[in-house]
């Protein structure tokens, strides 16, 4: 299966796709140092990177007609910053607003799919107005916009009209979407992001997101009643947190465990990694240098161990990594290395960010959890190549 990956960022998303099978034609991105994390990466040979057709460039300047045609994926996480709760909230009026040309990506490439990833902050109720254009937009892309259109309201004015009325001409896809915790889904990171997800309406094709395969109730009842955590970590088992203790009762009536896996936690991640304060441990374990001067404060208090972390953050409104720290039951707090930030993201071990770590850590704040990715991919994927499949 053939694919093209947009605002690929450190790669990710790129890389979970690739890992489920397909097989990109381009991967577009156009920022300087994340492009120079990727091409080391190719350069040492790591896979499934090695074979990346990247392109570095504004993704603005691609004429996607360019292609073969038959594409069966476009995948790609627009810039966040428009929405992100952390950002400026500016939305459509943030020049960094690269939803249009993920719309005309596939109104030129016509993909039998399409994965988008953003930002919680998507959702916010000061953009619903906003996600219904861009949503409508990715149902019927090629209803572009007019010249006599004022402005974008106008645009999803006649969009509104267009999909009401029931229009059966033209391309058009059958777009879903939904928020997903990663935590959900094995990444040992609690990250809400909205994946939107589009099949070519003539295929004819049903498709639902994924189910979960983790929980929060599967690792408290590993921890708290079983204690089969703590014997796999080789720890004494300590005593339940106050705020835990009602949950763990409640988990203890019952008969059987949870049928989702356990949540993965921080330890879970990084737990055979050597501490780093100790020495630079980054000639075996690439990236895994410690970076002094961590201290928590209100809004920064860091991940504790034994659950999922927090999500990591690329810090374009702060300290880069003002966040991403480890937090420890003595109340002390290091900064997490980029070694166990690219864990928490899932990303393999041979996976080297070259570049500074404050650019490193912005890189993998703003990455796709990779076996996420590979999770959605692989479903989207099984459904294009299953019973009912078309061309």
């Amino acid at each position: 299966m053939r694919s093209v990956e947009l605002f690929a960022g450190a790669g990710g998303l790129a890389m979970g796709v690739s890992q489920a099978e397909f097989t990109p034609e381009a991967v577009v991105e156009w920022d300087r140092d994340t492009c120079i994390t990727i091409r080391s990466n190719q350069e040492r040979g790591v896979v499934p990177v090695a074979h990346w057709p990247l392109l570095e460039g504004d993704v603005r300047g691609i004429d996607f007609h360019a292609f073969p045609p038959g594409m069966d994926l476009v995948s790609g996480g627009p810039p966040c910053q428009p929405f992100s709760l952390g950002g400026k909230h500016r939305g459509q009026h943030d020049e960094r607003d690269m939803f249009p040309q993920a719309v005309r990506a596939v109104r030129e490439l016509q993909p039998r799919a399409f994965v988008f990833e953003n930002v919680k902050g998507l959702l916010r109720q000061s953009f619903a107005k906003y996600f219904e254009y861009v949503l409508l937009q990715l149902t019927h892309p090629d209803v572009m916009r007019a010249p006599d259109d004022g402005d974008w309201t106008d645009h999803l004015a006649r969009l509104e009209r267009h999909h009401t009325g029931g229009a059966t001409d033209g391309l058009s896809y059958k777009v879903v979407f939904r928020l997903l915790n990663a935590a959900d889904y094995g990444v040992p990171q609690k990250r809400e992001r909205v994946f939107i997800v589009g099949f070519r309406a003539d295929l004819g094709l049903e498709w639902s997101f994924p189910e979960a395969t983790h929980s929060q109730n599967a690792l408290l009842w590993d921890q708290w009643v079983t204690g089969d955590y703590w014997e796999r970590h080789r720890i004494s088992r300590p005593q339940a947190p106050e705020k835990l203790r009602p949950y763990v009762r409640q988990l203890q009536t019952e008969l059987f465990p949870p049928v989702q896996q356990a949540w993965r936690t921080v330890r879970d991640a990084i737990g055979d990694l050597p501490d780093p304060e100790q020495k630079d441990w980054s000639d075996r374990y690439p990236n895994h240098r410690h970076n002094p001067g961590a201290r928590a404060y209100a809004g920064h208090t860091g991940s504790l161990i034994d659950e999922p972390a927090k999500t990591l953050k690329a810090g374009d409104h702060g300290v880069p990594g003002g966040e991403n720290m480890l937090a420890f039951a003595d109340g002390h707090v290091r900064y997490l290395t980029v070694r166990e930030s690219a864990r928490l993201q899932d990303f393999p071990d041979d996976y080297v960010f070259p570049v500074s770590w404050t650019e490193s850590m912005r890189q993998l704040g703003n990455a796709v959890p990779v076996s996420l990715a590979r999770t959605i991919a692989a479903s989207v994927g099984s459904r294009l190549n299953g019973p009912g499949r078309a061309a």
